[in-house]
């Protein structure tokens, strides 16, 4: 049993490489990933029209498993994607270092604190400031790390395409104007 989107970080697949070769039954029902639940509490969307359209899901090997050659914080700040960090607590001055460079020491970050239980705490910094808050507030396991420029004030930027009645898709052919 395992709590959260089993997908990620679960270790499910070597369960499920045991359980297959004992000829065990199983069924894997999808949770509510770690990052959508961070979205949600903070009350905002982790893509933003020319600001970030993408979401790297990744973590701190730490002391677990290494990372594969060039899954690196540096490789995915290249990008200016939003990150969703797992399992990098206690690296918040090692992720600072690595992403600073890219994202800017001011660039916003949120930490969240066993999101959706109870006791659920967010603390918003930048990569500069969080440290100090996150030791503040004594947390030192089971938080998201969510960082990039789409964690900013949203105001000021493009809107979407989506609803733009000037823009047509498939949804919402382009009309045809009458001659008269």
């Amino acid at each position: 049993m395992h709590s959260g989107d089993p997908s990620l970080y679960g270790a499910i697949a070597e369960q499920i490489r045991r359980l297959k070769a004992d000829g065990i039954d199983y069924e894997v029902i999808p949770g509510v990933p770690a990052y959508a639940a961070a979205a949600a509490a903070l009350g905002q969307e982790l893509t933003i029209p020319e600001v970030a359209q993408s979401i790297v899901l990744t973590r701190m090997s730490m002391k677990s498993t290494s990372m594969p050659e060039g899954e690196t914080l540096e490789n995915f700040a290249r990008t200016g994607a939003t990150l969703a960090i797992h399992l990098g607590i206690r690296a918040l001055r090692e992720i600072e270092r690595q992403l600073a460079p890219y994202y800017g020491a001011d660039c916003p970050l949120a930490v969240i604190y066993r999101v959706g239980w109870p006791d659920q705490q967010i603390i918003r910094g930048t990569l500069s400031d969080i440290h100090a808050k996150v030791r503040a507030a004594k947390i030192t396991r089971t938080a998201l790390i969510l960082v990039g420029p789409a964690l900013a004030d949203t105001h000021g930027f493009p809107d979407s395409a989506l609803y733009d009645a000037g823009k047509p898709h498939v949804l919402r052919p382009r009309v045809k104007e009458r001659v008269r």
